[in-house]
């Protein structure tokens, strides 16, 4: 395989897609999405998902992969983001890759880790330790086995919490030291950019207006249809996505209609400070808005 793809990262609400979608308008693209959350077949509200008339001018591939109560890897994301950049550049278009999940980028530029598979039986025990003695208790359990990635992990951040524990129960080793062991190349070049937005304040009143506008187009009513058309669990990865997750609280009961909105607003922002310093420590990537010129 030859030829050149580009990657476009930034945080949620960054204004991503709009920007891929305007350069579509100049440039024969076709968007890779590298976002964790529109894998998943109905989760199209509360992921912003590229309506089907953008889809339809543009064409879009790893949305609606799988339906929400299966599971998605970062390595299967790698495998079929090559190979769908390579189906792109045969067909003499550019390849765009568009997405806010920094753990896909980081897989993509340097390869697999040498890391287990998931295991459901491990996270089911793990998530009922948490409910039992709360997530701090087991951010500092990983202190003491590694404290390399609890230094690295964020004590809110309860996904890779439970993946850093998960990989301890399984191995017996540390995930830092399994971390960076097995590196692939890439088949094609990649220059990659980054939407960061200069003001941070309207980029959270951004996420909350955004946040309001899904609540108005019917965020509840689909995970309630979802709910009633899967076998899903709060502990699936796509009922734990951002704003799902708040919404599931609340149909169960656990939250008030106030609650769903602060607190999903909240969680999101803490993604897109997350997100924000994902980006800070990928060195190779110049201004989004040096984007354009380099298809001219």
């Amino acid at each position: 395989m030859a030829g050149k793809a580009y990657a476009l990262l930034g945080p949620t609400a960054s204004g991503k897609s709009s920007l891929a979608l305007a350069l579509a308008a100049r440039v024969p693209l076709e968007i890779v999405s590298m976002d964790s959350a529109q894998v998943y077949r109905g989760l199209d509200i509360g992921t912003a998902k590229p309506s089907a008339a953008e889809r339809s001018a543009v064409p879009h591939h790893l949305i609606d992969v799988i339906d929400p109560d299966g599971s998605y890897s970062t390595g299967r994301w790698r495998e079929e983001a090559i190979r769908a950049i390579g189906e792109i550049l045969a067909r003499g278009k550019v390849p765009l890759i568009v997405g806010g999940t920094m753990l896909y980028y980081r897989a993509l530029v340097g390869g697999l880790d040498a890391l287990p598979q998931a295991d459901a039986e491990v996270r089911a025990a793990i998530n009922a330790e948490a409910r039992e003695r709360g997530w701090p208790a087991l951010h500092a359990e990983l202190e003491r086995i590694d404290p390399r990635s609890a230094r690295r992990i964020p004590a809110g951040d309860t996904q890779r919490i439970q993946r850093a524990l998960e990989v301890w129960r399984l191995t017996g080793k540390a995930l830092s030291s399994l971390q960076g062991v097995a590196r692939a190349g890439l088949p094609f070049a990649l220059k990659a950019f980054a939407l960061v937005p200069p003001d941070r304040e309207a980029l959270n009143q951004r996420i909350a207006q955004r946040f309001d506008a899904m609540l108005e187009a019917g965020l509840v009513d689909e995970v309630r249809r979802l709910r009633s058309r899967h076998r899903l669990t709060p502990g699936m990865p796509s009922m734990r996505a951002v704003g799902y997750r708040q919404v599931w609280q609340y149909l169960e009961g656990e939250i008030g209609e106030a609650e769903l909105r602060s607190e999903a607003i909240a969680a999101t922002r803490q993604l897109a400070k997350r997100q924000l310093t994902w980006l800070r420590s990928f060195r190779e990537l110049e201004p989004a808005e040096r984007l354009a010129h380099s298809f001219l």
